[in-house]
């Protein structure tokens, strides 16, 4: 496994505390991983030798067999309880080969992440490009830890369908950049994409829209094509597990009491009956604010517990994400039934009725050992007792649930909404939203600087959305996820400098590497230059915002 060929540091993103290439300093020796190359697991690392074997294996056709520690020429995993549990420690040495040890098997794996960056785009194909392509990396120690524990990506799957393959795709391509929360966007306006068994019409009507509006939701043009899909529960538990063998925790968000059109097109009883005539809705075609919300019913009520009483089978993560964001009050305004409920709960009007729809659904979460996520509009009328708020209409949200004393998921629009346009060109397809450049993404902040050391410990971590209104392909969801993830996901694990200090030509040196890695893994990603030809979208109208946005 000793090799003197010298083989140059890789870019690594994100970037780890620190990286010492020892006393070679730049022209260290190279540690060769071969055919007679051992693989071995400690206790606790075994779904980490599974994925070495499944990646590295197939990418370089090496076997891996099991072998000893201690022996030469050993690819060793193992755990150390005095690091912390998603911190890691890579050893690479010419005399013994490479040892991987981590504070829980977490550690580990994000070791093993790094590790694939160390030997070369190549060990992000699925098969070996030839034998020249024998992968090494250069003697060196590397020691990692993330800044915050929760990193995350949100998928908006109801708006566009991503089939399972492309979910487990983007497991992979999120364990590539050490995430470890997917947020599973399953339910809206425009489609129930999770089976419930004992709601079988939640997905033969709730899953399928006649047609789509094609951009923004003033545009004239329609894809008249019927769009729709859904996840069986057994597609469900085949995605929980392949994110849970990758250090991922999958939280499904069912959105209440708005965004709720495509279930009350399958069931009207849940709509405001007495307002309008729900058995005249179908699973809604555009965008934007629906006015058709859930009527706050114990008829509702009782259905969402039986939802989710399927949902908690099929998911273990402890945070359960329930929506409550835009949800127009104007029929519960009209609605006797309603009106009847605010008088007798005493009630402070409609945001205090959708708080206490909120607080319903904390409790039942609670006392089921589970924890509410919403987003920041949960904290009108008052926020439930145990609930976590998704700080998502700017930092304000966040600031005020943290010194209040809840935990917050900071992932402001103005910043992290990766729907937003990365460029002020005409060239960029359909935008949306704010510019936000690679850099920008680069220099975003989730802690707010007027929080005490107290308050910020509430924020639990960072998430980027990808809200797919306008991203009807995965071609299209990679345009506008790629490259910005990687900037993202720097932010979220390491620990930068405040952001005018941070360094952004190190890191687009450092993707000059890594866009090799995501050429390798085949994402269609923005180019520095811009959109290729077939990237664009000439005629489709977006809804673009001018200026710098709102630090709000």
């Amino acid at each position: 496994m000793t090799d003197l060929e010298t083989a140059p540091p890789t870019g690594l993103i994100p970037a780890p505390l620190s990286r010492d290439l020892g006393d070679a300093g730049a022209c260290p020796r190279t540690v060769r991983l071969g055919a007679q190359t051992a693989l071995a697991a400690a206790p606790g690392t075994e779904d980490t030798a599974r994925w070495l074997r499944a990646t590295l294996g197939a990418a370089f056709a090496l076997p891996l067999p099991p072998g000893s520690a201690e022996a030469p020429d050993t690819l060793a995993l193992a755990l150390d309880p005095a690091l912390p549990d998603e911190g890691y420690r890579l050893d690479a040495d010419a005399r013994w080969g490479v040892r991987l040890t981590g504070g829980g098997p977490a550690g580990v794996f994000w070791g093993a992440q790094t590790l694939r960056q160390l030997l070369g785009p190549a060990a992000f194909r699925r098969a070996p490009l030839g034998p020249r392509h024998t992968p090494g990396l250069p003697e060196q120690t590397v020691e990692d830890a993330p800044r915050f524990r929760w990193r995350g990506l949100m998928l908006d799957v109801a708006r566009h369908f991503l089939p399972k393959d492309g979910v487990l795709r983007y497991l992979d391509l999120m364990a590539a950049h050490k995430l470890n929360v997917l947020h599973l966007h399953l339910t809206d306006d425009q489609g129930w994409r999770i089976e419930i068994l004992r709601y079988p019409r939640l997905t033969a009507i709730g899953a399928w829209r006649e047609r789509s509006r094609l951009g923004h939701r003033d545009s004239p043009l329609w894809d008249p094509r019927p769009h729709g899909g859904h996840y069986t529960q057994d597609d469900i538990r085949e995605i929980v597990a392949y994110a849970a063998a990758r250090q991922i925790t999958v939280v499904p968000e069912i959105d209440i009491p708005g965004h709720s059109q495509a279930a009350i097109a399958a069931y009207p009883e849940l709509g405001n009956t007495d307002v309008i005539d729900t058995t005249s809705l179908k699973v809604w075609d555009t965008w934007g604010v629906n006015p058709n919300v859930l009527a706050p019913t114990d008829n509702t009520l009782r259905f969402y517990e039986h939802v989710l009483e399927e949902v908690l089978g099929l998911f273990p993560s402890t945070f359960v994400h329930l929506g409550g964001d835009e949800c127009p009050k104007d029929q519960w305004r009209a609605s006797p039934t309603a009106q009847d409920r605010i008088a007798a709960l005493g009630l402070d009007g409609e945001d205090g009725l959708q708080s206490w729809f909120m607080r319903h659904f904390d409790r039942w979460l609670t006392a089921r050992g589970r924890r509410l996520v919403g987003w920041d509009e949960i904290l009108e009328g008052g926020l439930a007792e145990g609930a976590t708020v998704s700080s998502w209409r700017g930092y304000a949200g966040g600031i005020a649930a943290a010194k209040a004393g809840h935990d917050v998921v900071m992932c402001p629009e103005q910043q992290v909404y990766l729907d937003h346009r990365q460029d002020p060109s005409p060239d960029e397809p359909v935008p949306i939203g704010y510019v936000r450049t690679l850099e920008d993404v680069y220099r975003f902040e989730p802690v707010p600087p007027e929080l005490t050391g107290e308050q910020a410990a509430r924020i639990l971590g960072t998430q980027a959305n990808a809200w797919t209104e306008v991203m009807d392909s995965p071609q299209r969801l990679d345009y506008q996820v790629f490259p910005r993830l990687a900037a993202f996901a720097e932010v979220a694990w390491s620990r930068l400098p405040v952001p005018s200090a941070r360094d952004y030509q190190d890191f687009t040196r450092r993707m000059t590497d890594h866009y090799a890695r995501l050429d390798a893994l085949g994402v269609d990603y923005r180019p520095p230059g811009g959109p290729r030809p077939w990237q664009r979208r000439p005629g489709i109208l977006g809804r673009p915002f001018d200026g710098s946005p709102p630090n709000v």
